[in-house]
């Protein structure tokens, strides 16, 4: 068995190396905030099994609103409050240092953090976390949403997941897809199914614990769901025609999708415990891509029954639909934040198709990207960043984008293409 695990995990490594995401910033704010992230002390045996001080320091970078200090240029490396002086960190203009120590017990990990406030000279937040020994990476980001929360008002989405498909091709031409699960930092990719026939549109149940996705493995598209915790998977469709666009509602008893079944494409619910489908929408239109609103009471979807891909808004009480969307003559696959207020999606501008934010309240539209063929835009579970796919040079890549069009960054495979990337909500760890 141990020379079986042995085999497997060896032939795995060379779609692990594919899958792994790698950060490149490409801007940031105008004035980020000097932020130290000392080393944290380690109290255990041996030597500490993640520089946990250092993925902190890479989330803040990576979120570009903090500009972290060199640890070449720190002065000291202090772990108490006792060890710390302020001038030692007015001298490189830091304006907060966060301080910790990390104690191994067996199999876990324990973190006591400090933040201080370097021109005010005090403490400004503390606390205790704790993990296995294996979760280390999402110890840490867990403790970087913490200081990110007390710093900017806004909840940090650092210890979240991703879900997205790459796409590789051997030497004889063939491609190969793998759905593949990461950290929001690209570290740790695991490969959920990997398959010579295509998979797309992954979703994450509400709890984090599923995922659904459409899989052409069995020669035309199906509905699966798979439980990342066993692998356990179960095909929920197999109609002729279309089963696209799987999409939980928040409370995570029902999956809307998209099946051709009974002629034009329509959206259908499927309740999860007893797997019985209801018809929610009867055109002869295409309705397509739907996403929940965050009451469960209505959701927003794609249709060209106006003449031209827009999106509508579906209410479940009333049966009613209304246009949402008029800015543009394309506007399609919405993303609802956990606010109900804000909606990213694909829209159409002289010809490119590019990333843009819409408000329901006033209907103002906002386009966030710059690039010609921007598509799936997947949403914080925080509201402040937007991921999505797009092209770079040949390779299609992952790049996200802040909501406000400040911030932006790439997350390129090391090799082949990434796509339909899926932002995980918030789980507990």
């Amino acid at each position: 068995m141990a020379r079986l695990a042995l085999v497997l995990f060896v032939l795995l490594l060379p779609a692990l190396a594919q899958a792994q995401l790698v950060i490149e910033i490409t801007q940031g704010v105008d004035d980020p905030t000097p932020l130290a992230v000392v080393p944290f002390a380690w109290e255990g045996q041996g030597t500490a099994p993640e520089d946990l001080a250092q993925v902190v320091q890479e989330d803040f970078a990576r979120s570009g609103q903090f500009d972290p200090i060199d640890r070449a240029d720190m002065l000291g490396f202090p772990s108490r409050e006792a060890e710390l002086f302020y001038r030692d960190w007015r001298a490189i203009a830091s304006e907060y240092v966060l301080i910790g120590r990390v104690r191994g017990e067996g199999p876990n990990l324990n973190v006591h953090y400090e933040l201080y406030d370097v021109l005010r000279q005090a403490r400004i937040l503390e606390g205790d976390l704790s993990s296995s020994i294996g979760e280390a990476r999402m110890l840490a980001h867990r403790v970087s949403d913490a200081v990110y929360e007390k710093l900017t008002g806004i909840p940090g989405a650092f210890a979240t997941r991703l879900i997205y498909v790459s796409v590789t091709r051997n030497p004889a031409g063939k491609d190969y897809f793998r759905l593949t699960l990461a950290d929001a930092d690209g570290a740790r990719p695991i490969v959920l199914l990997e398959s010579r026939e295509p998979i797309m549109s992954p979703s994450w149940s509400p709890d984090g614990s599923q995922v659904a996705y459409v899989s052409f493995e069995t020669g035309r598209p199906a509905i699966f769901r798979q439980v990342l915790a066993t692998g356990e998977r179960e095909q929920l469709t197999n109609y002729r025609g279309l089963n696209s666009s799987p999409a939980w509602s928040p409370d995570g008893n029902t999956l809307a999708m998209v099946l051709s079944k009974d002629g034009s494409p329509d959206i259908y619910l499927m309740d999860m415990a007893s797997r019985r489908l209801t018809r929610v929408t009867r055109h002869y239109a295409i309705d397509t891509e739907p996403s929940w609103m965050p009451d469960g009471g209505s959701f927003l979807f794609t249709s060209d029954r106006g003449g031209r891909p827009q999106i509508y808004r579906y209410d479940l009480r009333s049966g009613l639909t209304e246009r949402v969307t008029f800015e543009g003559a394309y506007n399609a696959r919405a993303r609802v934040a956990q606010d109900g207020r804000n909606v990213v999606l694909v829209h159409q501008r002289n010809g490119e198709f590019q990333i843009a934010i819409h408000d329901l309240v006033t209907s103002r539209l906002q386009v966030l990207t710059n690039t010609e063929l921007d598509e799936s835009p997947s949403i914080a579970p925080n509201g402040s960043m937007v991921l999505y796919a797009t092209k770079f040079g040949d390779r299609g890549i992952l790049s996200a984008v802040s909501v406000d069009g400040g911030i932006k960054f790439r997350l390129p495979a090391r090799s082949g293409d990434v796509r339909e990337p899926a932002w995980s909500p918030y789980v507990k760890y």
